[in-house]
């Protein structure tokens, strides 16, 4: 199996400790990070696991709602408190708390549906967009680039990442629009478990979302001071899919302001079944030019 996914993976396998008053309580290692601080989508997408563990089976996840509260350390364990706090008769909602040194870093709750036949329908996939096999990966553009950050990027992420247009992590956008697209998929295939699969659709969809912001106002990740930190994440699975086979991350931010900015994302499957929606707001800081 590829290094990058089975380190995923091992990550997302959490520790049931045993121990419950009013909590479920799981811990968890966190994968190595060259900033030190801990992946976003890491915590995430390991609380997802969390609180799929107190649910029934056949419920799944369907929304989160979390918040960053503080940075983590990739050298300490997470633990993880999951508070039950309903289950009916065909939806489940759970509270899980993310914590180190015993602060929480961070607070998200989640709901879980049962399989129900409803309505249907959904926002089509764009159309025009370029196949993923023509795209360079972004592991080619960063392999040249000797930083430590650019190398991570490389060579230890679990997905490959295709930007539809230039990417923003060197050089500026030509156009500066704030919307983007991207191609991504595991570099290997995941077991056949549909939480797992959404725990690690989560992961994936902290990645590359407030570039839009950065597009807009032609700033590059590596633009010298910029400091950017997710606040929030929401989250809604609205259909079953995979995170091993192609999926096209539609992105776009309505609104910056006050060293914050706003983005959504929508993700599509090849078949162009929309799988997810995505929001999320950041804490973006870019250093004037008399600074």
């Amino acid at each position: 199996m590829n290094e990058s996914v089975a380190g995923l993976l091992a990550a997302l396998d959490l520790t049931a400790t045993g121990a419950r008053t009013n909590e479920d309580i799981f811990t968890g290692e966190s994968q190595w990070m060259p900033t030190g601080r801990v992946f976003g989508g890491q915590v995430l997408a390991q609380s997802v696991v969390a609180s799929a563990r107190t649910v029934e089976p056949d419920r799944y996840i369907h929304s989160l709602h979390g918040y960053f509260l503080r940075p983590g350390d990739i050298d300490l364990p997470i633990t993880f408190g999951v508070d039950r706090i309903h289950d009916g008769r065909s939806f489940s909602t759970r509270r899980t708390q993310a914590y180190q040194n015993g602060l929480p870093i961070l607070s998200m709750i989640a709901s879980f549906q049962d399989v129900d036949p409803g309505l249907d329908h959904q926002i089509e996939m764009p159309e025009g967009v370029p196949d993923p096999e023509s795209l360079q990966s972004d592991t080619e553009l960063l392999a040249g680039i000797d930083h430590p950050v650019a190398q991570h990027w490389a060579n230890g992420r679990a997905f490959d990442m295709r930007h539809v247009g230039e990417p923003v992590y060197i050089t500026k956008a030509n156009e500066r629009v704030a919307h983007q697209a991207i191609w991504m998929k595991a570099f290997d295939r995941l077991p056949d478990d549909q939480n797992l699969h959404r725990a690690a659709l989560a992961y994936a969809s902290d990645f590359s979302l407030l570039e839009p912001i950065l597009r807009r106002h032609g700033v590059t990740w590596s633009t010298p001071g910029i400091k950017v930190a997710s606040l929030d994440h929401a989250m809604w699975w609205h259909r079953f899919g995979r995170v091993d086979e192609w999926l096209l991350y539609v992105q776009e931010s309505p609104n910056a302001i006050g060293g914050r900015g706003l983005a959504t994302g929508r993700i599509f499957n090849r078949e162009g079944l929309l799988l997810a929606s995505v929001a999320q707001e950041g804490m973006l800081r870019v250093p004037s030019e008399k600074d």
